[in-house]
């Protein structure tokens, strides 16, 4: 696993070199990689910047993992499951804020993407050791615990509470997001104006490559390791978070299952899509919108997009086809003789 890790990194950072960040272009970077959140997160700034600055920005991740990781313990998330049908729980700011935007998501999305759906998650187990494809039981019991609808939140005390005994939140779709907007916010008051963020796919461009070019960040190929792209597009303070079948998956008796669980059904979600990238002024959003609009289809997807302001996809389907949003399409530039844009 570690090796797996260290060989993402590698890629993480080629891919940024070849794509958005070349050297004679701008000052000389400083940058930092390590593994948070069970995913490689590399920082580079690139108009000065010290050690000092990216300290701060990575004891900001580790605090945020400490408080809604659901895979360390005593985490506030943790203990907020583990007093499912008990008692409320108070959270600090920083975890509120993340379970309420959670929940706004959930609404939003009808279901479709539910952050209750933690039970389901830890019974698949994607990604992780023990992974396993479960039986049509052990579904069923865990979609029984599965309802956004039945979170009490209380905006003036911070206090939550889920209201059926095993009910289990999981933010990991959301909490990355957040994560790279708290580094933005902290790299802006250090007097950063230029600096690639990169938490495991999900990156945020802060400001230009230079004073004449803004950054490219490639779109991933869902059907490869990632680092390799099937296009790029020009950003400037935007963020691009990827979704995708590429990202977490296991095999059993030929059949492969990505990650992206259907709360309704308890298995991996059926659509046309293979990879979906969101481009939005937050990576929060942008998140939470990459696994929401995977959920929809390329269709829906398409139409429950153009409706959102400041916000744009890239939707490659398993045909490998891309369909792209009104207001990205002069911008996006196809790097790969395998792919066709079809709209």
């Amino acid at each position: 696993m570690r090796k797996k890790l260290l060989t993402m990194i590698v890629i993480s950072i080629l891919a940024m070199g070849n794509i958005g960040c070349a050297k004679e272009d701008i000052n000389q970077p400083i940058s930092q990689t390590e593994i948070f959140m069970g995913t490689p997160i590399s920082i580079t700034l690139y108009d000065g910047g010290n050690q000092k600055i990216l300290d701060k920005v990575f004891e900001k991740i580790v605090e945020i993992e400490d408080l809604v990781s659901i895979n360390k313990e005593n985490t506030e998330i943790t203990k907020l499951n583990e007093s499912a049908g008990v008692e409320k729980v108070k959270l600090s700011n920083l975890s509120y804020d993340i379970l309420k935007k959670g929940i706004e998501y959930s609404k939003l999305s009808n279901g479709s993407y539910d952050i209750t759906i933690g039970p389901l998650v830890k019974l698949w187990s994607i990604g992780l050791e023990g992974a396993k494809v479960p039986s049509k039981d052990e579904i069923n019991e865990a979609i029984g615990y599965i309802d956004y609808n039945n979170i009490e939140i209380n905006d003036y005390t911070k206090e939550a509470f889920l209201i059926k005994e095993g009910m289990e939140v999981d933010l990991g779709s959301i909490a990355k997001g957040y994560a790279a907007d708290e580094v933005v916010k902290i790299l802006k008051q250090e007097g950063i104006r230029s600096a690639i963020i990169d938490l495991g796919g999900n990156i945020y461009a802060l400001g230009s490559k230079n004073s004449d070019n803004n950054w490219k960040v490639g779109i991933q190929d869902p059907f490869s390791d990632r680092g390799k792209v099937i296009g790029a597009v020009e950003v400037f303070d935007k963020t691009v978070v990827t979704s995708g079948i590429y990202e977490r998956f296991i095999e059993e008796d030929g059949v492969r299952y990505h990650h992206i669980l259907n709360p309704k059904t308890g298995y991996p979600y059926e659509t046309d899509i293979a990879g979906v990238s969101i481009i939005a002024d937050n990576s929060i959003d942008a998140d939470a919108l990459s696994t929401l609009t995977f959920t929809k289809g390329v269709k829906e997807g398409l139409k429950f997009v153009e409706n959102l302001d400041n916000v744009d996809a890239i939707f490659i389907t398993n045909d490998k086809k891309i369909y792209l949003t009104e207001n990205i399409k002069d911008n996006f530039k196809l790097m790969s003789n395998d792919f066709e844009i079809s709209n």
